[in-house]
C-alpha cells in the first residue's frame, strides 16, 4: 500500500520528477561511459605489454634486471624449456639471448636493446612477426638479417635492404660488431618500445658475443586473464623443482610493477568517479525532496491527525526517494548496457591522440569494458544514496506536530 502511495506521489508532478529522472539517468550513463572507457584503455595498455614485451612470465638469471650484464645467462635452462613445453598451460615460450648496443646507419647511431630471437618460437610469443608493416620476419635464409622498427627506421634513415652496424661489448669487454640487413620494419602499440628495440637471429648474436646460452625465457599462457593469476602461479610452481636458486622466475606485474599498480587504481579511479556523481545527484535529490515535503506539509499534518503513524510518514518519504533512485538507476544502467554494447562493436576512435597514446602503449581504437559486478555496484549505490537523500527532507516533516503541520501555508 505505501509503495504504491509513494509511487503515485512520485508522479504528482510529472515535469518535476521527469525532469529529475532524466538527469539521473544521463549523468549515469556518463559516468558509466566514463569507467568502461578507462578500464579499457588500462585493459588494453597491460593487454599489449603483456603481448609485446614481458609476456605472461619471464625466466631471467637473478639480478639481470637490476644489472644486465652479458655473462649473466640463465643456469640450466634445458629442464626449464622441457617443463614448459610439457605444460598444458603453456601456449609458447621464447628464449632470447639479449644485449645493449648500438645500432648505427650512414645517417646517425642509437642505443638500442638487441633482441638475439629464434625466429619460430619468438613469433608463437609476440605478435611482432604479423605486424610488420613493411618487409619480412627473421628466418634461417640470408646473411645478418635485423628487423627494426619503423621509428627507428625513419630516424636513421633505412628502408628494406638497408645495411647497418650493430656493435656492443661481448663477454671479455672487447666491442665487437657487424653489418646487418634490414629484413622488416615492425610497428607495436608503444613508441618507447619501438625506439629501443629491434631483432635479430639469436645464432647472429650469440657467434658476435663469442657466448652461448639465454638471458631470458619468455613464457605465453594459454589463456589468462590479467586479473587472474591462478594459471601464472601454477606454472610458477612446477618450474621451482627444476630450476635453481641462482635463477628468477616473474609474471608480468613484477616485471611491470607501474602496470600493476595502474591494475590495482583502477577500482579506486572509478569508485572516486561514481562517489562524485552520487554526491551531486544527492544533494540534487535532497533539494527536490524538500520542496516536495514542505509543498505537501498540510498533506502529511492531515495523514498524522487522522492516525498514520509518524513511522509510516517517514517510511513513505524514503520510498519515493528509493523508488526514484531504482527507477533512475535501473534505466541509466539499461541504457548504459546497451552503448557499451554498441561500443564494444564499433570502438572509441583515438586516432587524432595516436602520439599520446603510443606513449603508454595503448591503441588508437579503444573498446570501453563494463563488468556485470560494476553494473551492480552502481546500481545500489545509487539506490542507496537516493534513499539516504530523503532523511533529512523527512526529519523536517517528523519534526512537526500534526496541528502546526495542518496549519502551514505554502
Amino acid at each position: 500500500m505505501l509503495i504504491k502511495l509513494a509511487w503515485r506521489n512520485l508522479w504528482r508532478n510529472p515535469l518535476r520528477t521527469g525532469i529529475l529522472l532524466a538527469t539521473m539517468v544521463f549523468g549515469l550513463t556518463g559516468v558509466i561511459t566514463l569507467m568502461g572507457f578507462l578500464t579499457g584503455m588500462y585493459a588494453n595498455m597491460i593487454d599489449n605489454a603483456i603481448a609485446w614485451q614481458t609476456s605472461h612470465l619471464q625466466v631471467q638469471r637473478a639480478g639481470y634486471r637490476d644489472n644486465p650484464e652479458l655473462d649473466r645467462i640463465i643456469v640450466s635452462p634445458t629442464p626449464i624449456l622441457a617443463a614448459l613445453e610439457r605444460h598444458p598451460r603453456v601456449a609458447a615460450v621464447s628464449p632470447r639471448f639479449l644485449t645493449q648496443g648500438m645500432v648505427a646507419s650512414a645517417r646517425s647511431t642509437r642505443g638500442v636493446l638487441i633482441r638475439g630471437v629464434d625466429p619460430v618460437a619468438e613469433a608463437l610469443v609476440t605478435p611482432v612477426a604479423s605486424h610488420l608493416i613493411e618487409g619480412q620476419w627473421l628466418d634461417e635464409h640470408g646473411r645478418n638479417p635485423v628487423v627494426v622498427s619503423h621509428r627507428t627506421a625513419e630516424r636513421l634513415k633505412l628502408r628494406l635492404g638497408s645495411k647497418v652496424v650493430i656493435t656492443f661489448s661481448d663477454h671479455s669487454g672487447e666491442v665487437t660488431g657487424a653489418a646487418f640487413r634490414v629484413r622488416g620494419l615492425f610497428q607495436t602499440p608503444s613508441s618507447q618500445f619501438d625506439d629501443s628495440n629491434l631483432y635479430v637471429r639469436h645464432g647472429d648474436l650469440q657467434a658476435l658475443a663469442g657466448l652461448e646460452g639465454v638471458h631470458e625465457i619468455a613464457v605465453r599462457l594459454t589463456e589468462s586473464n590479467f586479473r587472474d593469476s591462478q594459471d601464472l602461479d601454477a606454472v610458477r610452481r612446477s618450474l621451482e623443482p627444476v630450476s635453481t636458486a641462482e635463477n628468477r622466475i616473474d609474471a608480468w606485474g613484477e616485471i611491470q610493477p607501474m602496470l600493476a599498480s595502474i591494475l590495482s587504481q583502477s577500482g579506486v579511479s572509478n569508485g572516486i568517479i561514481l562517489g562524485v556523481y552520487v554526491t551531486a545527484m544527492g544533494l540534487g535529490i535532497i533539494n527536490i525532496m524538500l520542496m516536495s515535503v514542505f509543498e505537501r506539509t498540510r498533506e502529511f499534518g492531515m495523514l498524522m491527525a487522522i492516525g498514520m503513524p509518524k513511522g509510516q510518514v517517514f517510511v513513505l518519504i524514503l520510498l519515493e526517494t528509493t523508488l526514484l533512485g531504482c527507477a533512475g538507476g535501473l534505466l541509466g544502467v539499461v541504457l548504459s548496457a546497451l552503448l557499451m554494447k554498441v561500443l564494444a562493436h564499433t570502438g572509441i576512435n583515438l586516432q587524432m591522440m595516436a602520439e599520446g597514446l603510443a606513449a603508454f602503449g595503448v591503441d588508437t581504437l579503444l573498446y570501453p569494458r563494463v563488468e556485470l559486478t560494476e553494473y551492480l555496484m552502481v546500481f545500489v549505490t545509487v539506490a542507496a544514496t537516493a534513499m539516504i537523500a530523503a532523511l533529512y527532507p523527512a526529519r523536517q516533516i517528523l519534526r512537526k506536530q500534526p496541528v502546526d503541520a495542518m496549519s502551514e501555508k505554502h
